[in-house]
């Protein structure tokens, strides 16, 4: 059994070898002999010279590479020649209706506006400049305290407590007393302390018209919104000038948004952006960037952003996440789509329609990009035809025809 196997293995070695000499024999022609059946069909290239042919191939089946004319052992085509200029410079021939089966598609190059798109995510806070606390200018008491919780909503105007405070009480009281004598600047210093510490005008008008000063004196909120600090308890004592109650407007709010050092360029004060929110379906909200932070946060490498947008319906509220997208627009540059161009290292490739079915590749220095569109600064100029996709199967048959030329 063994000494079968080793003779079947050993027939099938000299097989093979036979047919390799055979294949040996018919391919060896000495130098400079034409092919039998006539002359010499092709011309040994001369070194350098990119006009003599380099082989022939078949347009629809490039990998196909032959000495000589003829036809296509695949399908039986003719075969058509290939220069070696075009063979050195990666140049493809492919037939239209080939390129039409692979879904290659050609785009012209354009000059046209470039919109750069950032996207990043944000987060809705307080707008900072519009809070307001409700500080009391003199010490005293909280007598029937309304605003008793976090959260609570206010309306300007409202009471928010009632303040009982001694010498309030007693600078009311000289008020009203002056008034009486009749003097006119002891009546103009009375009103002028009322003023100091606070007390409104129509407050000072209830005073005049009751003749008596009340116990306790409204203390009214200065703005419409939400109270989001609370430091008063019913009854508790206070110093002058501390802060008992913060509130916050929300007609109005910020977006603060992260953004990488390479998205800055395309950002400034002033510009318009939109916001969107994922619980907010089918509708966008118009903002504006009212300031961008000078450093980067050391943790994450990126830079802070602050968007202002109206919120009169109270449809954001801090701490909630969205999505913000800014657009600039970078002037009239010459564009290809972004997926024309190959990212080779450092190296950026399109392949040009330089004829119908014949693709030559070209490196070019691109510049900055758009959303579905990339700036070219050199290397193509607005008219020519570029491959859109499947230019990586174009790329890879130009690289095969390179590496055989130099082969």
């Amino acid at each position: 059994m063994r000494r079968s196997l080793v003779r079947w293995v050993f027939c099938a070695v000299a097989l093979a070898a036979s047919f390799s000499g055979c294949d040996r024999g018919r391919d060896a022609t000495p130098t400079g002999t034409p092919p039998a059946g006539g002359e010499s069909q092709s011309t040994p290239a001369a070194p350098g010279d990119d006009d003599q042919i380099s082989h022939y191939t078949c347009s629809m089946h490039p990998s196909v590479h032959e000495a000589h004319p003829g036809k296509c052992p695949i399908c039986g085509m003719d075969l058509v020649p290939v220069t070696r200029g075009q063979a050195r410079s990666g140049a493809v021939r492919i037939e239209p209706a080939r390129l039409q089966k692979i879904g290659v598609r050609f785009v012209e190059v354009t000059r046209g506006p470039l919109v750069r798109t950032v996207r990043a995510l944000g987060r809705v806070t307080w707008d900072e400049t519009r809070l307001v606390d409700v500080a009391p200018r003199i010490r005293g008491f909280v007598r029937d305290l309304r605003a008793d919780s976090l959260g609570a909503r206010v309306a300007k105007g409202e009471t928010l407590f009632s303040l009982y405070s001694p010498e309030l009480y007693a600078a009311e009281a000289e008020y009203l007393q002056a008034r009486t004598s009749g003097d006119d600047a002891l009546i103009r210093a009375a009103r002028a302390r009322l003023r100091l510490w606070g007390v409104a005008d129509a407050e000072v008008a209830a005073l005049e018209a009751r003749g008596t000063p009340p116990e306790a004196v409204p203390l009214r909120s200065p703005v419409s919104g939400f109270v989001v600090e609370k430091d008063v308890v019913e009854g508790a004592a206070f110093e002058a000038g501390q802060r008992l109650l913060r509130i916050a407007p929300l007609d109005r709010v910020w977006v603060e948004a992260e953004l990488y050092a390479s998205d800055l360029a395309a950002v400034s004060v002033g510009q318009d952006a939109t916001v969107s929110a994922p619980y907010l379906p089918g509708r966008t909200m118009n903002a504006k960037v009212g300031y961008l932070l000078p450093s980067l946060a050391s943790g994450t490498r990126t830079a802070r952003v602050r968007l202002e947008l109206e919120n009169g319906d109270l449809a954001l509220r801090p701490e909630m996440f969205v999505d913000v997208l800014l657009r600039t627009d970078l002037g009239l540059r010459v564009l290809v789509p972004t997926s024309a161009v190959i990212f080779s290292g450092e190296r950026r490739i399109v392949f040009v329609e330089r004829a119908p079915g014949l693709l030559e590749p070209r490196a070019i220095e691109t510049g900055l990009a758009g959303e579905d569109a990339i700036e070219v600064t050199r290397g193509l100029e607005p008219g020519e035809r570029v491959v859109a996709s499947g230019n990586f199967l174009i790329a890879a048959e130009s690289r095969v025809q390179s590496l055989l030329e130099q082969w």
